[in-house]
């Protein structure tokens, strides 16, 4: 990696954080302690695997307002055999909904699932089944070394203890804290007194603490046929929720086979659907591919509108033909083929923006938490976890001392489409937990959270890589764009001669604050170091091991 592609760039930005180097292994996340509770199992001698699920945890504490046991996500394993695999524990909707069970706003356009009432927002109505708990501890059953126990151990600790709230905390607290006020529970823990925590006030989660507690001692069981489920279904029934102890009880985790994708001699691999991110991340890169990228210049007006682009033809083809395989035929042959992209590319026109229908059969009859660890054997996890909008549904289950997801937002309130309701549906999403390999051998794995921003900005974070031979760390800090059709999103750092010429081929351009979440990343190199990676977007750090044991025979005495 080097500067060359500054010469040829029309936007240009400055890292503000720096990358971490290991060789016995790394963990990266969006909470300090949550990769130093990873970076401990592996100190301790555990996995990636390990480490990964221990960091999870740890952010159900310290990132409460993006992920929980009461959630769902996605994880992208490559074991120390070059095998890869998807663990799919989304959450999916309960038994007792049905697909006219909300009301659609009056007046929402096709891409808006709001409701009356905003039922599928906030409150016990808009909780899906969790799969995250789940998830987790099978996965540490299945590829870890260490006990659920000791893995939990940190979480525990940092529930039951406290920790000092960030100023991203705060800021998040903020945001949600109109809608968290209404529920006592939530707004006893994050707004005390009916002001939000402020930076450097604890906080303490002493009811989680004794849930995390439980669940180290029996396991998922507890959730999903014990007393912890009995506690969230109780509540349920009492303020009108639709989880039942049936859905607990009947659901699975899927195990699925990567989307594979060829760019420029590179193999990329993303989830599959139920995940609209590797389907369409593979039909974005066919398409870029037949453009000269890195001539054209990072942040340059040609680069952004060829993204712009490709991004609303992803979309258009996402509403129609996004969602849960076992309910809709997803075709992912068409859309990931290079014969689709070549069709689609000879529609752009180079000079003016467009609007995009799909080019696939209709089938109509924001906020998550990014990790990645990987060990010195080859193990490496890429996963995103979440409980959707910023603090889920905006409430507390007592007695869990936990915030419940509000998934039944992504879902359409209106019959008839690819993402309407159904009971046992699982949740679409843009989680990109993503691996990048070249001549067959580990090169990056990246993600971040984002909503439905989080599928254009790991595009755009391995174009950076690949296109532009961009370091790791100015891969994830870089400046990001988005639009599905509407406005065009630039992030500030991109100037304002480029955002004029995106104007004037006709781009609505917005300039925001930031696209989508904290990028965290890890680059493998050739001589079985790594390096990883966190961006200025959340409060990401990378932990790395290094050094190692003593050598054999030696021993220290006074003489």
């Amino acid at each position: 990696m080097n500067d060359a592609w500054r010469d040829r760039a029309a936007t240009s930005f400055q890292c503000e954080k720096q990358p971490a180097t290991s060789s016995r292994g790394m963990v990266v996340s969006n909470h300090p302690l949550a990769s130093s509770a990873g970076a401990e199992m592996l100190a301790a001698g555990g996995n990636a695997i390990d480490a990964a699920i221990a960091t999870l945890f740890t952010l159900t504490v310290v990132e409460p307002m993006m992920i929980g046991i009461i959630g769902g996500g996605m994880a992208h394993i490559r074991l120390a055999d070059g095998s890869h695999r998807f663990i799919d524990g989304q959450s999916t909707v309960p038994n007792a909904v049905r697909p006219d069970t909300y009301t659609s706003k009056p007046g929402s356009a096709h891409d808006v699932f709001d409701t009356v009432g905003n039922e599928n927002l906030n409150g016990p109505k808009a909780v899906a089944v969790p799969g995250s708990l789940k998830a987790w501890c099978e996965t540490l059953r299945r590829f870890g070394t260490m006990s659920l126990a000791d893995v939990m151990q940190p979480a525990i600790k940092h529930a039951a203890r406290g920790y000092a709230a960030t100023p991203y905390l705060h800021e998040c607290i903020t945001d949600g804290a109109e809608e968290m006020l209404k529920d006592k529970p939530i707004s006893a823990i994050y707004l005390p007194d009916g002001t939000p925590l402020k930076p450097g006030e604890r906080v303490v989660q002493a009811e989680y603490a004794e849930t995390l507690k439980y669940i180290a001692d029996h396991g998922d069981n507890a959730l999903y046929q014990g007393p912890l489920g009995d506690i969230l279904v109780d509540y349920m029934k009492k303020s009108s929720g639709f989880i039942a102890q049936e859905d607990l009880a009947t659901y699975k985790t899927v195990e699925r086979q990567p989307i594979r994708c060829d760019y420029r001699g590179w193999e990329i691999l993303g989830p599959p659907p139920p995940a609209a991110s590797g389907v369409h991340i593979t039909q974005m890169l066919n398409i870029l591919e037949g453009y000269d990228i890195a001539r054209l210049g990072f942040g340059t007006t040609e680069t952004i509108h060829y993204l712009a682009e490709v991004l609303k033809i992803a979309f258009a083809d996402r509403a129609a033909a996004s969602g849960d395989p076992a309910y809709i035929n997803v075709p992912v042959e068409r859309l990931t083929s290079k014969a689709y992209a070549e069709e689609r590319r000879r529609a752009i026109d180079p000079d003016r923006a467009q609007a995009w229908s799909a080019g696939v059969t209709q089938l109509e009859s924001a906020h998550t938490t990014h990790m990645t660890a990987a060990d010195a054997m080859g193990n490496v996890v890429a996963t995103t976890q979440t409980i959707n909008n910023l603090f889920g549904a905006k409430i507390l289950i007592p007695g869990l001392g936990t915030v419940p997801n509000n998934y039944m937002n992504l879902f359409d309130p209106r019959p008839g489409h690819a993402l309407s309701l159904a009971a046992g549906k699982r949740v679409t999403t843009s989680m990109s937990p993503m691996m990048a390999l070249r001549d067959g051998k580990l090169a990056y794995a990246l993600g971040l959270p984002g909503g439905k921003r989080i599928f254009p900005s790991a595009m755009q974070a391995l174009i950076n890589l690949i296109d532009h031979g961009m370091s790791l760390q100015e891969a994830v800090e870089a400046p990001r764009v988005w639009t599905e059709g509407n406005a065009l999103e630039v992030e500030q750092a991109v100037p304002e001669a480029v955002r004029a010429a995106l104007s004037a081929k006709g781009h609505k351009v917005q300039v925001v604050p930031t696209v989508a979440g904290g990028m965290n990343a890890i680059q493998f190199h050739a001589d079985g170091t790594m390096s990883g990676a966190a961006c200025w977007r959340a409060d990401g750090t990378p932990v790395g091991i290094a050094g190692g044991l003593a050598r054999a025979g030696v021993r220290f005495a006074l003489r």
